[in-house]
């Protein structure tokens, strides 16, 4: 019952958040240095969030069909594939990798 009430906090909190982004005046948002800021954060946040995924083991370095898959995506961005491409390529050499016995 405590998560529930941790979950719907998290939630709301979410919520004001993204709230509180529609409350902000566009001239604000449109100045050069605050969109500099916030294309750093996101691409900074996602590098770290794919590393940690990629890399991340129980408490260690893993190396497996994550790493295969990193890989593959890298190319296929170098190529300029669509977002959606890139993903399913990466789906696709996890699985391959997996089949192959990668752990």
């Amino acid at each position: 019952m405590i998560a529930w009430v941790w979950v719907l906090v998290g939630s709301a909190i979410a919520y004001l958040t993204k709230l509180a982004g529609y409350l902000v005046p566009r001239e604000i948002l449109e100045r050069r240095v605050v969109v500099r800021v916030a294309t750093a954060m996101t691409v900074g946040l996602l590098a770290s969030l794919v590393m940690v995924t990629a890399l991340g083991g129980d408490g260690g370095l893993a190396l497996d069909s994550r790493i295969l898959a990193l890989a593959v995506a890298a190319v296929a961005l170098t190529f300029r594939a669509p977002f959606l491409v890139v993903v399913l390529l990466g789906a696709g050499a996890v699985a391959l990798g997996r089949f192959l016995g990668l752990p």
